[in-house]
């Protein structure tokens, strides 16, 4: 599949249209452009931590025009998940607004008495009473969902733990694994793909890592594009099984020609 038969669009924000607090060259005309053609597109991102409405302010902030709707976080396909699996459950939640909104919008009851679920997602504090609590309720029977699996995170001070790193904590107390929903689990896409109405065979994504923006489009089925723009490069890629099918400098080499 070539890119001009492409019908939707899911990016990846941190590295593709956004690095730090900067608009990544291109990343505005090609929204532009998205609009323009009337093609859907959706804006993902594994961070927990912020609601859409946050997010499209942030973006808005940066120059970038990006509605609610048209964003797509991992907190929002757990809410998505788990609401197909027991719908109306309970979870004890480790997270921020994101998380928590998304999971009150989907049905669920939060509540740290006997829930469905434990769902560990980003914070900017994690609390060892939180954890521990965490750690008895899953003893006590309670499903252990994250809702991604990165280990460290960035912060003005240099890296700090992240989701993956509590999780690794939770699962030596109990022994057992989390089923993360997030990237690289394909689920991300899917969720992302019914939001849109789209189908595989006609959709494009666009990341900067290999590790889990490309192999999760690769098991989705999709047109996988890598953007050098963030973390991958182009040695790295020699280090895996798997290739995406496009490689760019950055989302500027995705626009139309004049």
């Amino acid at each position: 599949m070539t890119p001009d038969a492409i019908e939707c669009w899911l990016t990846d924000m941190d590295g593709v249209l956004i690095a730090e607090h900067n608009v990544i060259p291109g990343a505005v005309e090609l929204l532009n452009q998205w609009h323009a053609q009337d093609i859907g597109f959706l804006v993902l991102t594994n961070n927990s931590i912020f609601t859409p409405r946050d997010l499209c302010a942030r973006l808005a902030n940066m120059g970038l025009n990006v509605t609610e709707d048209r964003l797509w976080t991992s907190a929002q396909a757990t809410a998505a998940f788990l609401s197909d699996q027991i719908p109306g459950g309970s979870a004890y939640v480790i997270g921020e607004a994101g998380l928590t909104t998304a999971l009150h919008q989907a049905g669920f009851i939060l509540t740290d008495t006997n829930p469905d679920f434990v769902v560990l997602g980003e914070t900017h504090v994690y609390s060892f009473s939180a954890i521990t609590q965490a750690i008895r309720l899953i003893n006590d029977g309670a499903r252990f969902i994250t809702t991604n699996p990165d280990v460290t995170g960035p912060s003005p001070q240099g890296v700090k733990p992240a989701t993956g790193a509590v999780a690794a904590m939770i699962t030596a107390a109990t022994k057992r694994q989390p089923y993360v929903v997030g990237k690289p689990n394909p689920m991300m896409f899917r969720s992302a793909m019914n939001k849109l109405g789209a189908h595989s065979e006609t959709t494009g994504m666009i990341g900067d890592r290999m590790d889990t923006d490309i192999v999760a489009g690769i098991e989705a089925g999709l047109h996988t594009v890598l953007a050098l723009s963030g973390i991958g490069t182009k040695d790295e890629i020699d280090h895996y099984a798997f290739r995406p099918k496009q490689i760019i400098e950055s989302v500027a080499d995705l626009l139309d020609k004049p």
